[in-house]
């Protein structure tokens, strides 16, 4: 069904250095069916007290009113609907009362130095692939669950939500745990889409903390009395469950035809893979560490997690620190007129998992790898895009090749469409065509799925991305035809290869 007048969603959408809140318009097919908006826009800024590093995540949920506020301002009326998607595995523990016992800890913290040693001691690495299909970062929920057995947040703690659903409990009153984003905490099996329980109990991990499992496109209640007061819309205003991992929504939101395609959704982290039907679960598949993430409708996000546009953000806050401030736009264009494939590192290094001082950690990986460092910031900077495009390659060429999935495309979502010395880079380094946008792709696929509950759109997958390519004007980044360029890339690849090999 379509009706007749657009229809205004908001989408909820915080990534790891700021949240914003879309509205979406949507009327039914065709051009102009939907059009997005930025309502808000606020920072996200990390805290560290008593060295541990935690989200300030009552200041992000601030960001939320303020900006459901401005949703219902900018649309003339209350959404018809509100959708939330974060970043992955991080988490609030709640007492019975259903107060919040602490600031979420940080991924990028160091307690979970060591986990993965005693979980292997208990459940081998190859048994903890084949029931759960996650790829090993340490930062994995289970890691977190792990490391903080015995403390005293966690011993008082009646219930876990991850981000979204602890956003969306405090907007409605209504618990509930969101499918593909508990698939990213190494405690789900992707073949049953339900709780691993073989993984669990072994390591002493309740899984009766976790609200029941929802799925993106059902009901995760509406907003209370006090929300709608504070925000001055008027209710009800029901809240829908998305892909409530932001990288999920991106993923929606490919606007692919057919299915021979590759994805990057890039932003602080690229993620580099394809959308498949089952799980790969092969001792091969763990070996490459990739990761069988749930996707929309019923898919399987089959992908490597690259540590991103992190490595350039880390520099360029460190040039900041350091009295000498880079614009972001005119490093890139001086990127561009540096040779490429001087200067490249593994941007899988988990060395550079961590904050601080990243020009000096590159240089240190080039001299590893046995490349020149590169000459000031933007040699850095086509460094790190240079390394980036090598990453993204491995990542696909792995992926067909463990899958048996041939691709002819690779669409480059998220904030990283906009890099076109990026994409170019990628399309050169993979040999393959780069369709580069939507770079708002999460909150699109959050719209969308929002969309579909409402009846303002229909049909599956392939129908929401037929919408998303009748109304978008993605660009078009052709491979370079030149045999020494080529080359240039085989010989770096197989250096990246050694490096990790070696390391």
């Amino acid at each position: 069904m379509s009706p007749t007048e657009p229809l205004p969603f908001a989408a909820v959408d915080l990534g790891a250095s700021s949240g914003r809140v879309m509205v979406g318009h949507v009327s039914g097919r065709g051009a102009g069916a939907l059009r997005l908006e930025e309502v808000h826009r606020f920072p996200n800024r990390p805290v560290r007290t008593s060295g541990t590093l935690h989200w300030d995540i009552l200041s992000l949920y601030a960001g939320v009113l303020d900006g459901l506020r401005a949703a219902g301002t900018a649309a003339g009326r209350a959404p018809a609907s509100v959708g939330i998607d974060t970043w992955a595995v991080d988490y609030g523990l709640l007492d019975a009362s259903g107060t919040l016992l602490g600031n979420p800890v940080h991924y990028r913290d160091s307690r979970t130095e060591g986990e993965a040693g005693k979980v292997a001691a208990v459940l081998p690495p190859a048994e903890l692939y084949g029931a759960t299909g996650l790829q090993y970062l340490p930062f994995n929920t289970l890691y977190q669950l792990t490391a903080a057995r015995g403390s005293t947040a966690l011993a008082a703690a009646e219930r876990l939500l991850l981000i979204p659903d602890l956003i969306a409990y405090w907007l409605t009153g209504e618990a509930g745990t969101e499918l593909t984003n508990a698939s990213t905490t190494q405690l789900i099996d992707p073949r049953t889409r339900d709780w691993a329980r073989s993984v669990a109990e072994p390591l002493g991990i309740d899984l009766a903390l976790f609200p029941a499992l929802r799925t993106p496109g059902t009901p995760a209640g509406t907003l209370l009395p006090e929300v709608l007061a504070e925000t001055g819309l008027s209710g009800p205003v029901p809240v829908t469950a998305v892909g409530s991992h932001d990288t999920a929504s991106a993923v929606a939101a490919v606007p692919a035809s057919g299915d021979r395609f590759a994805y990057v959704a890039t932003g602080t982290w690229s993620l580099a893979g394809l959308e498949l039907d089952a799980p790969v679960l092969t001792e091969e598949s763990r070996r490459a560490n990739f990761t069988n993430e749930l996707g929309v409708d019923g898919t399987v996000r089959y992908l490597r997690n690259i540590m991103g546009l992190w490595l350039l953000q880390e520099c360029l806050r460190a040039w900041e620190a350091e009295g000498t401030p880079q614009r972001l736009d005119r490093l890139l264009s001086e990127a561009a007129e540096v040779p490429g494939l001087r200067s490249f590192v593994d941007a899988d290094d988990p060395a550079f998992l961590a904050p601080g001082e990243m020009p000096r950690r590159i240089a240190d990986a080039c001299r590893r790898i046995g490349v020149p460092e590169p000459e000031g910031p933007a040699g850095t900077a086509r460094c790190v895009l240079d390394s980036l495009a090598l990453a993204h390659r491995r990542a696909i060429e792995d992926a067909q090749r463990l899958s048996g999935r041939s691709v002819d495309t690779v669409h480059i979502v998220g904030g990283g469409a906009h890099n076109t010395l990026l994409c170019r880079l990628t399309a050169d380094a993979c040999g393959l065509p780069v369709v580069a946008g939507p770079a708002e792709a999460a909150a699109l696929g959050n719209v969308l799925v929002q969309a579909r509950a409402a009846g303002a759109v229909d049909g599956g997958l392939p129908d929401l991305r037929a919408l998303l390519r009748a109304t978008l004007e993605p660009r078009r980044y052709e491979p370079s035809a030149d045999r020494a360029g080529r080359a240039a890339w085989d010989r770096a690849a197989a250096l990246i290869t050694d490096a990790g090999a070696r390391r």
